[in-house]
């Protein structure tokens, strides 16, 4: 396919890491330890993959470590790009894969990472009509931050923004505002760093139909049936909230 077939097609770029034990999700480890939190991590990744292997244009893996790039591109059936991302902090990271992405021939990139089991295809399409229109695209997170970060031009500097602080969406929003970039802003959604965001997850999931968000919710379910420290979920007691 041309460089200019591309140029016409958007590109989600999904940042992930490969769930392994004591790597990633520590607030979730102190209440559920190491096998459960690798657990969920498992699920929530199984749900971000079942949308990305339904988006409809270019498909980006971007794993947080190099030697994991095999695994990554074994994660979906459909075609797809394997670009790891590289050392730094996330603003730099972002800034590095989506230049990579540009220079291969994508011009509006959306990222997303690998722990908003609410979010539908719907959203990520949405996300890529507001591109038409805007330089930025963003969807809050209900602690502060994305879920999703879009654009159809070079990001502005992100190295120094507040990225694991509550303040994280504000300071991005502005800091794109700030560099002459149009911003969207899109219906919020949240992702699950913390026990209270599984309790958030069981009651926002109980009627979803897509099957990898069936199997979190079941095991969302048995962790607060089953887990010592359940009462720290936020209060589920093996129903929804």
């Amino acid at each position: 396919m041309s460089n200019d077939a591309l140029r016409a097609r958007p590109a989600l770029t999904l940042f992930c890491r490969k769930p392994v034990p004591g790597t990633g999700k520590r607030r979730l480890a102190r209440c559920l330890g190491e096998a459960q939190t690798l657990a969920v991590a498992s699920a929530l990744l199984e749900c971000v993959l079942e949308d990305a292997a339904a988006w409809p244009d270019q498909l980006i893996i971007s794993p947080a470590e190099a030697s994991d790039a095999q695994w990554a591109g074994r994660l979906v059936s459909r075609p797809a790009w394997v670009v790891p991302q590289p050392h730094g902090n996330l603003g730099e990271r972002i800034a590095k894969v989506d230049a990579v992405v540009r220079a291969r021939g994508c011009d509006r990139v959306l990222f997303i990472g690998s722990d908003a089991p609410s979010m539908r295809l719907e959203d990520l399409t949405a996300a890529r009509a507001a591109l038409d229109h805007s330089d930025i695209v963003l969807i809050p997170a209900a602690d502060g931050g994305v879920t999703l970060m879009g654009s159809r031009v070079a990001w502005p500097d992100l190295t120094d923004l507040p990225w694991s602080e509550a303040s994280l969406g504000e300071a991005l929003e502005r800091r794109c505002a700030h560099s002459g970039r149009a911003v969207t802003r899109l219906a919020g959604s949240y992702d699950v760093d913390t026990p209270a965001d599984l309790a958030r997850a069981v009651d926002q999931l109980a009627g979803d139909t897509r099957p990898a968000r069936r199997r979190l919710h079941a095991l969302l379910r048995e962790l607060a049936l089953t887990e010592p420290g359940a009462e720290d979920l936020g209060g589920v007691a093996g129903a929804p909230r």
